[in-house]
């Protein structure tokens, strides 16, 4: 299939054949639940913990003598039921990781951009190139564009200017190329792809 490619100020610069086996490849949600569900508990750190019994530092002396105190017998201040005492069935240390096939992994990258196309929401520009960093001169040409929520993405080194300029404003990210994820896709309106970066996805995903 044929899309047009445009500048950013919105002219027609030429067009891209882009590959059917990639960009027209019938989304299912399924397969992009899959792949979303692992890029979100790959990125769980599983660094959570509290003190149990054993890590509560102190004695281990009992509260107070067994019998004639007038309370319930105790046995050490750090059981679970004392005030400061250690934590029952909390979070562990745990690796949230799943595993995910890479033919999945693939199939899902290619259901996200395929569903952009069909959704009538993938822009092609010819490069995302900016002559200086400038954030205000950047979201007019985004207003022209009808760009409210997009993902930006350009070739493995990004433009510097283009990503100084796109950094404090709201819904708009950039990702090169080997960045390029489903969950990322899904979260924005609308997908941008330079023409090189469009070369690098089939490369990738030939």
């Amino acid at each position: 299939m044929q899309v047009e490619i445009i500048n950013l100020d919105g002219k027609t610069v030429g067009k891209v054949e882009l590959a059917d086996s990639i960009f027209g490849v019938e989304p299912r949600a399924d397969i992009l639940h899959r792949v979303v569900t692992w890029q979100r508990a790959n990125a769980r750190a599983g660094t959570h913990a509290v003190k149990t019994v054993s890590d509560v530092a102190g004695s281990g002396k009992k509260a107070f003598k067994q019998k004639k105190t007038g309370n319930a017998r105790q046995g050490e201040k750090y059981n679970v039921h004392m005030r400061g005492g250690g934590v029952v069935h909390g979070p562990v240390v745990r690796d949230h990781s799943i595993d995910l096939p890479k033919k999945i992994r693939a199939l899902g990258l290619k259901m996200a951009l395929s569903s952009k196309v069909k959704d009538k929401a993938l822009v092609v520009i010819d490069s995302e190139k900016l002559s200086s960093a400038k954030t205000g001169a950047f979201a007019k040409q985004l207003q022209k564009l009808n760009l409210t929520s997009a993902l930006f993405v350009g070739t493995d080194k990004l433009d510097e200017n283009f990503k100084k300029s796109a950094a404090n404003i709201k819904n708009i990210d950039a990702l090169p190329t080997i960045g390029l994820n489903v969950l990322d896709i899904l979260k924005h309106e609308k997908l941008v792809l330079t023409s090189d970066s469009v070369k690098s996805i089939e490369a990738r995903l030939a």
